[in-house]
């Protein structure tokens, strides 16, 4: 493990804190790899459901109170810079109305809402009681299921490339390459698709034309 300390020591003296912060803004993919770097012994697997925990909660309580008091104001800037993003907001209102406890306890795991619906929530008015007491179950489920995810992803690759930590770093280091890869394409993706989106209907609409007058000569032809 000697040509890979530098990555051991970085993760050790940096990777909480670098997992705090991804777990309070993004999610899933810092948590990953927070799972497979405690298989490799560079974490502990009960720090990193803990700190996962704490920056998960921090992050939705933060966006839901941000959603109480400036959501109507923050959806609507969205709505109107990526207009994609009304289907995901409609989405999330339908899901409050019909399943909202299951959904306060489970939106962590619905990709492509994840990030919205603590907002959507802040807009509609849920007790602050209830969404914290939901919101902390969710937080202890989502922190606790993904990152055993991780390990047990670490546990499945030990058995393919056998017990060389050699070969568990190398896999560390292009799993992270590619969760960045993924990221940064799906995020040129959603900007090439609000490139492509078509103009306001109120613009593309033609106006009604004016009723016509009737000729002067049919007139006289009546009279």
């Amino acid at each position: 493990m000697v040509e890979h300390h530098w990555l051991h020591q970085a993760i050790d003296q940096y990777g909480y804190y670098a997992l705090f912060l991804g777990t309070f803004f993004e999610g899933e993919t810092i948590l990953v790899l927070g799972g497979l770097a405690a298989h490799a012994g560079a974490l502990k697997l009960h720090w990193v459901m803990l700190v996962a925990f704490c920056g998960s909660l921090l992050g939705d309580q933060t966006v839901y109170f941000i959603g109480r008091t400036l959501g109507a104001r923050i959806l609507g800037w969205l709505t109107r810079r990526w207009p994609a993003t009304q289907a995901r907001v409609d989405k999330a209102h339908r899901l409050m109305e019909q399943h909202q406890i299951w959904l306060l306890l489970g939106f962590r795991f619905l990709y492509g809402l994840r990030n919205i619906i603590p907002l959507v929530v802040g807009t509609s008015r849920v007790k602050i009681s209830r969404f914290i007491f939901l919101n902390v179950i969710g937080a202890i489920l989502w922190a606790i299921t993904v990152s055993l995810g991780g390990f047990l992803f670490g546990e499945a690759l030990e058995r393919i490339l056998g017990h060389a930590n050699h070969y568990k770093y190398v896999a560390l280091i292009a799993l992270t390459c590619l969760f960045i890869l993924i990221w940064i394409g799906r995020h040129i993706h959603l900007r090439s698709r609000r490139g492509k989106m078509p103009p306001p209907a109120e613009s593309a609409a033609v106006p009604p034309e004016a009723p016509s007058k009737p000729d002067a000569s049919e007139t006289e032809e009546h009279d």
